[in-house]
């Protein structure tokens, strides 16, 4: 859970709580909550609107968000993650 770790750290740094950063993002807040433990996944334009209301870079907002899919992906996926992984690497 890179990406929930890093957005509650930086929500707290902010000052800012957890209903106010779901109402910036549309959202209710018992799903932003989910997105913060790792229980659901937030939307990649909803990423991109945390780094701006969080106050931080896009693309490490970013790129935590899509290593904790690949994560996600590979372990439910062991036998063949690695094979796919090295494919990728070659293409």
């Amino acid at each position: 859970m890179l990406f929930a770790d890093k957005i509650r750290q930086l929500r707290e740094q902010n000052g800012l709580l957890q209903r106010k950063v779901a109402a910036a993002l549309d959202i209710d807040a018992g799903l932003y909550s989910k997105i913060e433990r790792g229980e659901r996944p937030a939307k990649r334009e909803q990423v991109i609107a945390l780094a701006s209301i969080l106050h931080t870079d896009e693309k490490e907002l970013l790129t935590l968000w899509l290593a904790d899919q690949i994560k996600e992906i590979t372990e439910s996926e062991k036998e063949i993650a690695q094979d796919a992984i090295e494919i990728v690497k070659y293409r």
